[in-house]
């Protein structure tokens, strides 16, 4: 169930829902490229779980349409439940098989997966938060439900975390390029700095 690999550098990304995030995340491996970089998805594996046991179908899960959101607030609910009983379980099935130096963690929402990732690997991971005005999230199809904006898995981040990076993804920000130069730089540092070992 571990990673298979310990990687050079992970990027844990967390933000509310139509913020962007993973536009963004996969920007980087866009530009970074697939061998360095891997996409972890902790909702993947949480739906997949969720799946099976509800007999459901996956593909519609890992879709954007009202199927999943038909499922949503009670797959939340069954998550938070598996996460109390075992706050790694959803990490650790995200990281199973993982080789690139780079990994980029697109949707981490509470404060146990950011710990999870810090306490197995303490010197590579770093957090990042992408934010946008409600305004943008409106425009870019997101309205408040309760039961899931006002849940642990939309709000579980809003406070209490250092994040090394903020990214602002709106039309009138900095581009994203120049937002994400300090991220891409210690990115390719350590996609380099895994060639040379692996070179030795």
């Amino acid at each position: 169930m571990e990673a298979t690999e310990v990687p050079e550098l992970i990027l844990v990304f967390s933000g509310k829902r139509k913020s962007g995030k993973d536009y963004v995340t996969d920007w980087i491996q866009r530009r970074l490229g697939s061998e360095v970089c891997c996409i972890l998805r902790l909702s993947g594996p949480l739906k997949q779980q969720y799946a099976q046991e509800h007999s459901l179908e996956l593909d519609q899960l890992l879709g954007s349409g009202p199927y999943k959101e038909r499922y949503r607030a009670d797959m939340i609910h069954w998550g938070e439940t598996r996460r109390r009983q075992d706050p790694g379980f959803f990490c650790r099935l995200a990281t199973r098989g993982a080789r690139q130096p780079v990994w980029v963690v697109s949707d981490a929402r509470r404060l146990s997966d950011i710990q999870w990732f810090v306490s197995k690997f303490p010197q590579q991971t770093r957090s990042v938060r992408v934010q946008c005005s409600e305004e943008t999230r409106t425009q870019r199809g997101w309205s408040f439900t309760a039961g899931v904006d006002d849940a642990e898995s939309e709000c579980g981040l809003d406070s209490g975390v250092q994040f090394d990076w903020i990214i602002t993804n709106e039309a009138d920000a900095p581009s994203l390029d120049e937002q994400l130069q300090p991220i891409l730089k210690l990115a390719e540092e350590a996609a380099s700095s895994s060639s040379s070992i692996n070179r030795r």
